[in-house]
């Protein structure tokens, strides 16, 4: 079965073109937070790194067997976060095979999702990414690993991540805010240059997921 879903996986991430999507989860957070986030990371990854991922993300639900199509899937939002037995089994699943999780906490999160995350791992602990991974260095390179982008709490930001046999699955940023700094400028009257740094990490992520 983790053969199939492998397969699943290495179509996909192989096709002429990608497609990414969004988790849509229960629990009562706003999953469908930062609305025009992915778009905007999208067309700055085809234009910037050669990607070719359709411009449109896909919604997902964590229980789908559709999970299996996306090498990548993004997640975000303010609050509550559950995950049943059938999410569980299927993340995990997902995430052995091949898959990419990365969770962006839009501030309030955090108290929920890392209790959810014991539910699929319940062995594997987040660890924080030090800065000389290679996600902080290419294609381009952040030496101090993840910028801030929102103050948030005005703590520093956080990379953590579940690795399986030193492999990183799951990424998880923290009092950052990639997503806001990926949106419409208008949206959150972000400087020009915090934006572009939000946009650089995001195609240093998919650039990682693309190439490892």
């Amino acid at each position: 079965m983790k053969k199939v879903y492998y397969l699943l996986l290495l179509i996909s991430i192989t096709s002429f073109s990608q497609e990414i999507a969004l988790l849509k989860y229960s629990g009562g957070g706003d999953w469908y937070a930062n609305p025009t986030s992915l778009p905007n990371l999208i067309k700055y990854c085809n234009a910037t790194i050669n990607t070719k991922i359709k411009l449109k993300p896909g919604t997902v639900e964590p229980g789908s067997p559709d999970l299996l199509s996306y090498p990548f899937v993004h997640m975000t939002g303010h609050g509550n976060v559950v995950f049943n037995e059938t999410d569980v089994i299927n993340l995990r699943n997902y995430l052995l095979a091949g898959g990419f999780l990365h969770i962006d906490d839009n501030y309030g999160m955090d108290q929920y999702i890392r209790k959810e995350l014991k539910k699929i791992f319940p062995n594997n602990d987040l660890v924080e990414i030090p800065a000389n991974h290679a996600i902080f260095q290419k294609p381009y390179l952040f030496p101090n690993g993840l910028p801030k982008i929102h103050e948030h709490d005005g703590k520093r930001p956080q990379a953590f991540g579940i690795f399986i046999e030193n492999k990183l699955v799951l990424l998880y940023t923290y009092e950052c805010d990639l997503g806001d700094g990926w949106e419409d400028p208008e949206v959150n009257n972000d400087p020009i240059d915090v934006r572009e740094k939000a946009l650089k990490m995001g195609a240093n992520i998919i650039n990682y997921i693309f190439n490892n």
